[in-house]
């Protein structure tokens, strides 16, 4: 896929880097390593599923790089292959043989996903235990699957997921409150069918929690009623979010809502899960690409999380020594992250995290000499924009100032993507296929 980024001594570079890491999340590649059939089975990971217990094989999914998976699965079952059914976000359609593929709002769910996950519910509920149900999981599947539970509409749905986007929550308190409000997610999924169910899981979720993930539609979930009602009072959404969703958590904390599946449950005995691909296994390939272009390489420690500004904080601060102190000798060098930091909506711009990340930094790499940091969503859209991220550097400031654009405003009002464009930082892949949370990337050469 074609790379485009802001011209500079760096851009070569960068752009090796970052094709090494999407290469390394491609998706099909991620299955085709993953999954293989001989005429009497089929081999997932270290499981082996003997074929001539199974009358059929399905597969359904969603996810923004679940189209990819599709076509890896075809291409790997071939007619063994009987049908299947996927949802991926707006624009990340691709063509397949025997899985059907819609599309859905990302990440806020529409009507397309309340639809799709009507018709998926369908499918699976026809399933017997004779049935092999592959479930293709990505980052996304969330907002892709939505399902109320009945007293709850979409409205109240989208409205919640909103208050709690811009409030900052986490992707593990966002799923805590979706899952209690939702038929699918929580392990709804393998509830809802009787089929053998193999999940192969694309992780954007740091740590590869299998609950996080997606919502974990076939996973077992640790978490309560009264976790979801403690992650709306914690953010002081209770009293803002619909009457219905107070209601129903409500009666869920009461036992007159059943919980989510969980641990222990006989339905999790004919359930699998695989782990195809993950932000450490994107960062191994980085790191690889780095040292083969004669990088010193330095992986940070731990995922970048949190609030994106403190994050970028953190994280451009390292260049100092390396630029101005005692270490400039280390030089070329490159500082490889990952992670999936958040952002606390408080004004009407226009972005993304990675965009958020990148202009806070700018100000703590300003005027080092020779010095670039990248940050990059690895699924090419960073929040709703059309650009997967951007790259700044010691002179970004100095640039701004010259062509009269305010980044400090810009990040007051988390409009960072129109501060860019004017910059020219941005940097666009379009839709990558895979999704394992951001790349970050610190150079100096």
């Amino acid at each position: 896929m074609p790379i485009r980024l802001p011209n500079s001594p760096a851009r070569s570079l960068l752009r090796k880097l970052i094709a090494a890491g999407l290469h390394a999340a491609d998706p099909y590649h991620a299955i085709l390593q993953s999954v293989s059939r001989t005429e009497r089975s089929v081999r997932v990971g270290r499981r082996t599923y003997d074929l001539s217990r199974f009358d059929r094989v399905f597969a359904v999914g969603a996810g923004k790089a679940s189209a990819r998976m599709a076509q890896a699965l075809e291409h790997v079952l071939g007619p063994r292959l009987e049908r299947g059914f996927i949802v991926v976000k707006t624009g990340h359609r691709i063509p397949t043989e025997r899985i059907k593929i819609v599309e859905a709002a990302h990440p806020v769910p529409d009507r397309a996903g309340l639809l799709a996950a009507e018709q998926l519910r369908t499918l699976i509920q026809g399933f017997t235990p004779h049935d092999l149900l592959f479930v293709l999981l990505s980052g996304g599947a969330s907002s892709l699957l939505p399902a109320p539970v009945l007293g709850v509409t979409l409205a109240d749905k989208q409205r919640t997921t909103r208050l709690l986007l811009r409030a900052g929550a986490t992707i593990h308190e966002v799923n805590t409150v979706r899952k209690h409000l939702s038929l699918l997610k929580g392990g709804g999924l393998a509830a809802s069918t009787k089929a053998t169910i193999s999940t192969l899981i694309l992780s954007d979720v740091i740590g590869d929690d299998l609950s996080t993930i997606g919502s974990g539609p076939t996973a077992p979930d640790s978490t309560t009623f009264a976790d979801a009602i403690s992650v709306l009072r914690t953010y002081k959404l209770w009293p803002t979010v619909p009457k219905a969703v107070r209601r129903h958590l409500l009666e869920g904390r009461s036992g007159r809502a059943p919980e989510t599946l969980k641990a222990g449950s006989r339905r999790l005995l004919r359930v699998q899960h695989h782990i195809i691909g993950n932000n450490s296994s994107m960062l191994r390939a980085v790191v690889h690409a780095a040292k083969a272009a004669g990088l010193r390489t330095i992986v940070y420690p731990t995922a970048l999380v949190g609030e994106a500004q403190e994050a970028a904080h953190r994280f451009a601060r390292l260049a100092t020594p390396y630029a101005m102190g005692r270490k400039t000798s280390l030089r070329p060098i490159c500082i490889i992250a990952g992670g999936e930091p958040t952002v606390t909506v408080t004004g009407r711009g226009k972005g993304g995290r990675a965009q958020e990340f990148a202009a806070a930094a700018a100000f703590d790499l300003a005027g080092l000499p020779n010095t670039w940091l990248a940050a990059i969503g690895t699924d090419g859209t960073d929040g709703p924009t059309e650009m997967a991220g951007a790259v700044v550097s010691g002179d970004t400031l100095t640039q701004a100032k010259t062509l009269r654009v305010n980044l400090r405003s810009a990040l007051q009002r988390h409009g960072t993507y129109s501060a860019f464009k004017a910059l020219g930082c941005h940097i666009h892949t379009g839709p990558t296929g895979t999704n394992v949370n951001d790349l970050y990337l610190l150079l100096l050469l």
